[in-house]
């Protein structure tokens, strides 16, 4: 058996029973949340959390490190929640993908993901540290950056249609590095357009231009 589906009443419940029946430790899987559930009104129309849980031969030392910084982190702000690996490696990353969950994911978000963005770039800092190169990794909280990520990615797709039809290049709002990479990796293999950063600092912008 190399991969389980459980339901809980929380997913850090489900992740429990599940690592229980593979009879492994949290490093030697990759945990997908399918379903965070919900808890209902006195009881009804809730839904149990449901999570995917696959054994993995074996994590990359960013993976590892990454999981055990952030957990640290995240216990010494005392903040109850739970970190997982839940993905080995992202091709479109270039890296891990590590998820946070419980409680207090929220206080993990801030306003805009503002918060989120630095814990990523803590953790990413204290693994390239460690590793003495430079890294790739994803940090998300609660799916939030997954969400935002196909957003854009749906964003990138409507502008860039209406560019094809328009005839006329629109840039979009100041957008992180990261965010933008998404941007131009949705874009890239798209006939009718181009895109390309400009400005400087945190109001750099990706402008989507129609192909010459």
């Amino acid at each position: 058996m190399n991969s389980v589906e459980m339901t809980g009443k929380t997913p850090e419940e489900a992740i429990e029973f599940a690592l229980k029946e593979l009879d492994a430790e949290r490093g030697e899987v990759e945990i997908d949340v399918v379903n965070r559930g919900k808890s209902g009104i006195l009881g009804i129309g809730g839904e149990p959390a449901r999570v995917r849980v696959t054994l993995i031969d074996q994590p990359s030392d960013l993976a590892r490190i990454a999981t055990e910084v952030l957990e640290d982190l995240i216990e010494r702000m005392d903040v109850l929640a739970s970190v997982h690996l839940k993905q080995a490696y992202n091709e479109e990353v270039d890296g891990p993908i590590i998820e946070v969950d419980g409680e207090d994911s929220g206080l993990l978000i801030g306003r805009r993901g503002e918060t989120l963005r630095a814990l990523q770039f803590i953790v990413s800092f204290i693994c390239a540290k460690r590793m003495g190169e430079r890294v790739n990794l994803f940090v998300d909280v609660a799916g939030y950056q997954e969400r935002r990520y196909n957003s854009l990615r749906n964003l990138a797709r409507r502008v860039a249609q209406r560019v094809a039809d328009g005839g006329r290049p629109i840039t979009l709002e100041p957008m992180p590095p990261n965010e933008r990479r998404i941007v131009h990796l949705t874009l890239a293999n798209d006939p009718n357009v181009t895109t390309a950063s400009v400005g400087h600092g945190d109001q750099r912008q990706v402008v989507v231009e129609p192909q010459e």
